[in-house]
């Protein structure tokens, strides 16, 4: 399904590839079927912010976006699982499926990057893909609200995702707008700072037990097995994004 590999390059880092292929993209957008015009136009609005501007500023407004806060994070796990142990079954499980697929992904990908889901979907049939989007439908809605409330251009990609998936947008949104209403938001510098410090003081525990194991092995105590947390700082946006582009001039 072609649409689903452009929605995927408007939702990842800004790049000059995209901007590049903005011609393309905006004919892929235009003879997509399985969205309505009003979607259409709203994902051709988006495309024209990100290819007419300037490469510096789309990247800028995209990390200002999707890198402060958890809320709008594109990874699906962390709306699920957070930084639970369950998170990185999902990841292990969503890689095998991959993999029976005969899709692969680079070692510094991880799995439930949204874009990457998206490239994923595009290579399966429509039923299956529809399906696959169907699955999430209710985190792409709290995604699309999220960004509606802060009036962001890409709500139209997640707006367009739940057409995709047979959901009724409007329908779908109206569900989980007053739950967004109600929730604080985690990008405020008085958010971002709290969760420093609480970063902090786990790091300055961890450093006090690497100093102490005795206080971890007592006698009769077996050493309990941690939970290896994961984390999503150092993606290769444009790696991805180009090579998604390529593959959209090839069709």
């Amino acid at each position: 399904m072609q649409i689903l590999k452009v929605i995927s390059l408007l939702l990842d880092y800004p790049s000059a590839a995209l901007q590049s292929a903005r011609d393309e993209l905006d004919q892929a957008i235009s003879s997509a079927r399985e969205i309505s015009p009003e979607q259409r136009s709203a994902l051709i609005a988006l495309l024209n912010e990100l290819a007419n501007g300037d490469l510096m500023d789309a990247q800028e407004r995209y990390s200002e976006l999707f890198d402060k806060g958890r809320s709008l994070s594109l990874l699906l796990f962390e709306h699920v699982h957070g930084e639970s142990r369950d998170r990185g079954q999902a990841m292990v499980d969503l890689m095998a499926q991959y993999e029976e697929a005969g899709f692969a992904i680079g070692v510094k990908e991880l799995p439930d990057y949204i874009p990457l889901y998206l490239e994923y979907l595009a290579s399966r049939d429509d039923l299956e893909a529809r399906e696959g989007l169907a699955d999430v439908e209710h985190l792409l809605a709290l995604l699309a609200a999220r960004l509606e409330e802060r009036e962001s251009p890409y709500a139209a990609c997640l707006r367009a995702l739940l057409q995709i998936a047979g959901v009724d947008p409007v329908e779908k949104l109206g569900e989980v707008r007053k739950q967004v209403a109600q929730e604080v938001r985690d990008d405020s510098l008085e958010a971002l700072d709290k969760i420093w410090e609480e970063e902090a003081v786990d790091f300055m525990q961890a450093e006090q037990q690497d100093r102490c194991p005795s206080q971890s092995m007592l006698p009769g105590k077996a050493k309990e097995e941690s939970a290896v947390p994961l984390h999503w700082v150092d993606f290769k946006h444009e790696g991805q994004t180009e090579a998604a582009a390529q593959e959209v001039r090839n069709v």
